[in-house]
């Protein structure tokens, strides 16, 4: 077991011409049997888990760990437990090593893109966690660098892997529940008064805090802009729409087979949390969706609470509502049927119309889906909660077929799969196959301009129109100075702080 660590800048040539060595071992595509060399940035609660599910798969040797926080790496490193793996400080050095062919991601949401982005040009393929980005733009260079690269790309939205979420998309393509013109769908917990309040200081001497800033802006220290607690400032996260809306936004979009947005209001703040964070602890948001082939459209609705969970049926996970049925998803599926029967016997009736109104008949009201009546619907029913490190799957299927099949890893669709190892798996299985992951980057840049166009529109108060085939913001010069992420440093006209604007420029283009 050793340590390597290096807090040095490398020069541009340097890291490129190792970018270049080591696109060019990944020429050859690897063999069913060879162990495949894993790095991971980033060392907290997720990070942690997936090494606690990666390291058990013997298809993988642990190679590197870095993290900005020196205690970390050294529990990391003790945690992997395999005595080779090396740790880091500056992720630059470990994607050097050519033993690594892939990393995972597993940093603050604010290094998310710009990590995949140097992975990709140093040929790693990447398992990058959600939120994917910040703000916009970053999603497109992430696409970008995957392409230019050929490299494997996999979110971490991994709840469309469970079953249940899968045959709810098949009974939504295959026009179950009729005309679904509306999605609903809430994350409420009560936390108040929140996290407290943490002063300016210094950071603490064996923490790199420079260095976990990265491309953010500059800001003076304190607790809760460093470990776990940054996902409540703007800088470096989006609070829970980009947290856990992005997992629920995902799984929407698939299951309605849908690209993005053209209209996004959102509304909320916070009100009610007593500490320092910044994201709304409240946020009502509706997006518009275009038809396809000229038909109508739909909308989603989202309600997001910090401090107020309420009575269970303001919390359906998410409610696809039909014209002949509805139909709740929370990992499992359970559908009810809607009523059909003459429109006009629902207009009041008080004492009658007068001569010319509408006139009632004895037409009477009966089921759309006489297999599903409200008061006992069949279900398919779980905990709807599945934790993703709990359990092993094998998953061996590679590929968008991975999720795809009902019962992937042989599971029934409960709704309780261990769906971040069915992830994890699939990625392995695409970094041999070079086949398309089933949880892309392309389709989670769709889910984080989603989330990232609600964030714009509450911090902006007013709706924002979008362009979902050029990925435009339409007359809003604000609102695209936001989606490019300029606003974040608007006087230097940078999205990201020196030196890291120079080293996203050497990967893609901007």
């Amino acid at each position: 077991m050793s340590t390597e660590t290096s807090t040095g800048q490398a020069t541009r040539r340097a890291f490129l011409g190792t970018a270049a060595l080591t696109a060019a071992s990944y020429k050859r595509v690897l063999g069913a049997n060879d162990r495949i060399g894993v790095g991971q940035v980033g060392f907290g609660l997720i990070g942690r888990q997936h090494i606690a599910d990666l390291k058990s798969f013997s298809d993988v040797n642990y190679v590197g760990l870095c993290d900005c926080y020196a205690p970390r790496v050294e529990e990391g490193i003790k945690f992997i437990g395999n005595g080779t793996v090396k740790g880091y400080s500056d992720f630059r050095k470990m994607y050097e090593n050519k033993d690594i062919d892939a990393v995972v991601v597993a940093a603050p949401d604010h290094w998310h893109a710009l990590l995949t982005i140097m992975a990709c040009a140093a040929g790693k393929d990447v398992y990058v966690e959600k939120p994917l980005t910040v703000f916009v733009d970053e999603g497109k260079w992430m696409v970008q660098a995957a392409r230019q690269y050929k490299r494997i790309v996999t979110v971490g939205t991994q709840r469309r892997h469970y079953a249940g979420v899968k045959a709810a998309r098949d009974l939504v393509q295959g026009g179950k529940l009729g005309k679904v013109n509306n999605v609903k769908w809430s994350a409420c917990r009560n936390i108040f008064p929140g996290f407290g309040k943490t002063p300016f200081s210094d950071p603490p001497k064996d923490f790199d805090y420079d260095m976990w800033l990265g491309p953010a802006p500059k800001h003076r220290y304190q607790a809760h802009r460093g470990l776990y607690h940054f996902r409540w400032f703007w800088d470096h996260s989006g609070g829970q729409m980009t947290n856990l809306g992005a997992h629920t936004i995902d799984q929407i979009l698939w299951i309605m087979d849908a690209k993005g947005p053209t209209n996004v209001m959102a509304m909320g703040g916070r009100y009610a949390l007593e500490d320092d964070g910044e994201t709304p602890d409240i946020q009502d948001a509706i997006w518009e969706f275009p038809g396809k082939n000229g038909q109508p459209g739909w909308t989603m609705q989202a309600s997001i609470r910090e401090t107020s969970v309420g009575s269970p049926g303001l919390n359906p996970g998410q409610l696809y509502l039909g014209n002949k049925g509805y139909m709740t998803v929370s990992g499992d599926y359970q559908i009810s049927s809607e009523s059909k029967g003459d429109p006009v016997n629902q207009i009041p009736r008080f004492v009658g119309h007068p001569t010319g109104g509408p006139v009632y008949s004895d037409t009477q009201t009966s089921l759309w889906l006489p297999d599903y009546p409200p008061s006992q619907a069949p279900a398919v029913r779980g905990t709807g909660r599945g934790a993703g490190g709990q359990g092993r799957g094998a998953g061996q299927a590679g590929g968008a077929a991975a999720g795809a099949a009902t019962g992937a890893g042989g599971f029934a669709a409960t709704g309780v799969e261990p769906t971040m190892i069915l992830n994890e798996r699939d990625w392995l299985n695409c970094v041999k196959s070079r086949n398309k992951p089933f949880c892309e980057v392309e389709e989670g840049h769709r889910v984080a301009t989603a989330c990232n166009l609600a964030n714009m529109s509450l911090r902006l108060k007013r709706s924002i129109r979008w362009d979902p085939e050029k990925e435009l913001v339409i007359g809003d010069k604000e609102a695209a100075s936001m989606a490019a992420g300029v606003h974040l440093r608007a006087e230097s006209g940078s999205a990201y702080r020196a030196p890291w604007d120079k080293a996203l420029r050497a990967c893609v283009k901007v």
